[in-house]
């Protein structure tokens, strides 16, 4: 809980300071490629948890791979964060940063479940309903689960809307086994 909340301060101090510059956009593309890189490289994992390897080390190491490849902003931050010794909070520290984001910019991400490949005129209606139904921009994601059947299953952060035929035929086996114990 600890790690959180000081994930979301340096978040919103980096909010802050990219909002004021105006270049949000541009910070959170850099931080989503930092995230990304440390994702990928189990050295570089190992190098960010590791109390061995000193902070201006990892300095030079962050240096030399993301200077060229981020902006000043986003490697500032990087540096402060090596610097804080806090290097190892960056994952939480980006993820809270891009939900902040999407929440200033009303951004929702709604994840959706077809049975089938949604033709894209049907998946430009249902981005439009959803995004009348939340007052909010939709980000959309899309993937294919034959498991359901048809129908869709909708996640919006919380909430789950499953409106697939196997949910269907699921909720209709139990009625039929409640009415047949009673």
């Amino acid at each position: 809980m600890k790690n959180l909340r000081a994930a979301r301060r340096y978040a919103v101090a980096l909010l802050s300071v990219a909002e004021e510059r105006r270049v949000l956009e541009s910070v959170a593309k850099d931080m989503e490629s930092v995230a990304r890189t440390l994702r990928a490289s189990r050295e570089l994992q190992v190098l960010v948890r590791s109390p061995i390897v000193t902070s201006p080390r990892k300095l030079a190491i962050f240096r030399e791979l993301f200077s060229a490849r981020i902006g000043a902003e986003a490697m500032q931050f990087v540096e402060l964060l090596i610097r804080k010794q806090r290097e190892a909070l960056l994952p939480e520290v980006v993820e809270e940063f891009l939900a902040l984001r999407d929440e200033r910019t009303q951004i929702v991400n709604v994840d959706v479940t077809a049975a089938v490949e949604i033709a894209s005129a049907q998946e430009k209606e249902l981005k439009g309903v959803l995004e009348r139904q939340t007052g909010k921009h939709v980000r959309m994601r899309v993937t294919q689960d034959p498991d359901i059947m048809g129908g869709l299953v909708v996640r919006i952060g919380d909430t789950v809307l499953d409106g697939s035929v196997r949910h269907q035929l699921e909720q209709l086996h139990r009625r039929f086994v409640e009415g047949a114990s009673q």
